[in-house]
């Protein structure tokens, strides 16, 4: 379970590359800001909850509905597909177990840092 946290902060570090650099449009840039709020969101919230997986289910559900509702308003093909990506691995995943949870964890993790780094490429 080490890793999670490093996990974690290699996202963070991700989504401040990507504030910090910004998008070369307006919408553009709100795109990217909406986009990197609601993976980083989700992805702390279910951190949060390894212990108890009644509610990283309902996290898991909720942070995929905000990120397809982000992605139908992207107007942008690589960061919708970034969302929608990582949406559909949230709903794949079923957690009843403290053990499903912590794989959850993981998985969910490694997907954020991967959907954040399609983000800051066209993010910047």
């Amino acid at each position: 379970m080490r890793s999670l946290p490093r996990a974690a902060f290699a996202a963070s570090a991700v989504a401040a590359v990507i504030l910090v650099s910004g998008c070369s449009t307006l919408d553009k840039a709100q795109a990217c800001i909406e986009a990197n709020k609601v993976i980083t969101d989700t992805a702390a919230k279910v951190s949060s909850l390894v212990n108890d997986p009644e509610a990283m289910e309902k996290a898991l559900n909720d942070g995929a509905a905000k990120m397809n509702d982000v992605a139908e308003k992207a107007g942008n093909t690589t960061l919708n597909q970034a969302l929608q990506n990582l949406a559909d691995s949230l709903n794949k995943l079923d957690v009843n177990s403290a053990a499903e949870a912590a794989q959850a964890a993981q998985k969910v993790a490694t997907d954020t840092a991967q959907a954040l780094r399609a983000i800051a490429e066209e993010c910047t």
